[in-house]
């Protein structure tokens, strides 16, 4: 599935990047950057609340390309220029984690390769 129609199964906005022809295989939900670094296996799409550059810095060394905030969160400038500066696409959705995770699911995302 390409990071396109993501962003419209989510209804979320595109805040930095515009890779949308970028193919996604699975995701990743998550608060705990530990976890996404313990646990990743290959190029996901990660899906966080949690809005500080820590994120931006795991997906960097985690080869994630494309990062989608839950819950409506708007992360602060220095995160969203950080990612322009690494080349990674971010978005943000109104729905919450659990949801946007269940949305993805359904469309055929799934966890393959990541736990």
């Amino acid at each position: 599935m390409r990071l396109s129609e993501v962003t419209k199964i989510l209804e979320a906005e595109i805040l930095t990047g515009g890779q949308m022809d970028m193919e996604i295989e699975s995701a990743c939900g998550s608060d705990l950057m530990s976890d996404v670094m313990a646990y990743v296996k290959e190029n996901v799409l990660l899906l966080t609340g949690l809005v500080t550059p820590q994120v931006i810095r795991t997906a960097e060394m985690m080869d994630i390309k494309a990062i989608v905030f839950v819950r409506g969160k708007t992360p602060g400038q220095n995160v969203l220029e950080l990612a322009q500066e690494k080349g990674i696409s971010v978005l943000r959705t109104c729905d919450p984690m659990f949801i946007a995770c269940g949305k993805l699911y359904s469309a055929g995302i799934t966890g393959k390769g990541v736990w």
